[in-house]
């Protein structure tokens, strides 16, 4: 059952802080929810996994566009680890909160463990963010949880040996089927906000990405991701070699994060990080 504490602003932000161990601090993409980390939670025995929804999606509260920012993302990150008494996390990242991991990175270094960053990098390709221009912040087409999970396949280009059950756990997670068809679970002014973030130039990440230096990092990348390339992972791996590199074939961007190639880099990751204790 979800948690929910308030941020300084007043916003009540829903989260879940599960067993005990190494905390580790799982941040989701970004039109996703808690919902994300479903699949890689019961793989990680003996470790305190947290997962919050960022304002606007899920069960938090609705803001408006001008916040559904990766700073202010950032700091309800920082402020979920105060109400909780951590006072330093391992982070997974998914896509979106893997931006939100390397600015912690580099604007909060004593608050980090270290980072696993899932099918994200300091380079988006537009090509990715394009794709994603098109459905942000729209319902689907599809009326009920199960036509969508039929149109997933097709829908989902670079996925492959997915099970159909797979595709209708995703449908569930991150639609609420009503009356009047399927509707997104998070607030539709995230468009916005996300369209005047990326429509202008890209942002140069490696900055951030360098201020990683010293912290235990990995990096899954979906063999068929057309947001994180192959090359920008190796210009990755050049500046840090002792990076933890997977590549999870049939899947584009992005991972699950219960395939075994996804489920080694984690553990190696937590190892680095020092779990288990």
């Amino acid at each position: 059952m979800n948690q929910f504490f308030t941020t300084p602003d007043g916003t009540r932000l829903a989260y879940l802080d599960q067993s005990q161990g190494t905390p580790v601090l799982c941040l989701t993409g970004l039109t996703r929810n808690m919902a994300d980390f479903d699949y890689l939670a019961p793989h990680l025995p003996g470790i305190r996994l947290i997962r919050m929804d960022y304002r606007g999606r899920g069960e938090s509260d609705w803001t408006g566009a001008a916040t559904y920012t990766v700073p202010q993302e950032g700091q309800d990150a920082l402020a979920l680890l105060d109400h909780l008494g951590v006072d330093k996390a391992a982070i997974i990242g998914t896509s979106r909160g893997g931006m939100i991991g390397m600015g912690l990175a580099a604007m909060a270094r004593g608050r980090v463990l270290g980072l696993c960053l899932n099918d994200v990098g300091p380079e988006l390709h537009r090509r990715g963010l394009e794709r994603i221009f098109d459905y942000v912040g729209r319902n689907p087409a599809a009326k009920t949880h199960a036509e969508l999970a039929a149109r997933l396949p097709r829908n989902m280009p670079g996925f492959a040996n997915v099970p159909d059950s797979r595709w209708l756990e995703e449908a569930r997670h991150h639609y609420h089927e009503t009356p009047d068809g399927l509707r997104i679970k998070y607030d539709p002014a995230l468009r916005d906000s996300f369209l005047a973030a990326f429509r202008a130039d890209l942002p140069d990440l490696w900055p951030l990405f360098d201020a990683c230096a010293g912290l235990p990092l990995a990096v899954i990348r979906g063999m068929n991701s057309d947001l994180l390339s192959e090359a920008t992972v190796f210009e990755m791996h050049r500046r840090r070699p002792d990076l933890i590199v997977a590549t999870v074939p049939d899947r584009a961007h992005v991972p699950f994060l219960d395939e075994p190639e996804s489920l080694d880099a984690i553990v190696q990751f937590l190892k680095a990080v020092a779990w288990p204790a």
